[in-house]
């Protein structure tokens, strides 16, 4: 099961179901599902699912988003199935990422509600390991960070051709500090891309702006290539990011002079940082000893 937080954009649907698609020929034997953990995101679609007008418009989203579940539903759907053991994959960029029904803290990797939602008794439930590491004492590691890094030499070879630095725009989370890992994998590009200057902002924490543009203006730096550090390009992605507002990343950067490069496609719609997620969930499977085929 791929628990993601979902999103109510059709454009931000690529990344999503292109990690669905790469979980499914991963493990073409066993099945695979969506479960979207947001209430309101469920609804929404739950809504156009009901809407005929709507689904003319728009007969590229599939039946398995437009009646999206949560991860209770899911089970207990699979339960009736036949299946008693379960890998629970978040679609989560960083431990504490966005959640929704499950789990205490609003993460969908709290054993305790989602597994109390109607396991079978004997029945197993396992959780893989986000893009940039896993949950516990340690936010992240060193494996999971050099792996996330290596998937993005796309992006570097993009900023590499265009002469610029490589700027991505992340979520983050207000209630869990995630800055730590991700100036973590700001280093690990550094190290992996020597050549090329990262840099990251985050949407929902405390970042200076300011004093990444200082630093990007000591290099001389002119140009930069801007693309989001989340798995969707969604209203984040068309807003904060690359939106004409004047809060937004790009016109700020703009009005500081930089020629900007905006890329507008999430990390889901890229084969190697979608099997990252498929790697982590044949890792938690190993481990419970559950057969993944």
């Amino acid at each position: 099961m791929l628990a993601m937080f979902g999103t109510s954009i059709e454009q931000g649907l690529p990344g999503l179901l292109h990690i669905r698609d790469r979980m499914a020929a991963g493990f073409p034997r066993s099945p695979v599902r969506i479960a979207f953990t947001s209430k309101i995101i469920r609804r929404i679609w739950q809504e156009r699912a009901v809407d005929p007008d709507y689904r003319k418009l728009h007969p590229e989203v599939p039946e398995d988003i437009l009646h999206v579940q949560s991860t209770r539903e899911v089970i207990r759907k699979l339960q009736e199935e036949g299946v008693d053991s379960f890998v629970v994959q978040p679609v989560h960029i960083a431990p504490a990422g966005r959640g929704g029904d499950t789990g205490s803290s609003g993460n969908v990797t709290d054993p305790a509600r989602t597994a109390g939602a109607g396991l079978a008794p004997g029945g197993r439930i396992v959780f893989g390991r986000p893009a940039l590491g896993g949950y516990g004492p340690a936010s992240s590691s060193a494996d999971d960070l050099a792996a996330a890094a290596g998937s993005l030499f796309r992006d570097a070879a993009l900023a590499r051709k265009e002469g610029a630095a490589l700027f991505y725009m992340g979520h983050g989370n207000k209630k869990h500090a995630t800055g730590k890992v991700y100036c973590e994998l700001v280093a690990e590009m550094r190290r992996q891309y020597p050549d090329i200057t990262t840099v990251i902002s985050l949407v929902e924490e405390e970042s200076s702006f300011d004093e990444t543009v200082a630093e990007l203006k000591k290099q001389n730096i002119e140009k930069i290539v801007l693309k989001p550090f989340m798995i969707v390009a969604g209203s984040h992605v068309g807003k904060d990011m690359a939106g004409s507002r004047p809060d937004s990343l790009q016109s700020r950067l703009e009005a500081e002079g930089f020629t900007v490069v905006p890329v507008l496609k999430g990390l889901g719609e890229e084969d190697e940082f979608a099997d990252i997620f498929v790697r982590h969930a044949a890792d938690a499977a190993r481990d419970a000893g559950i057969d993944l085929r």
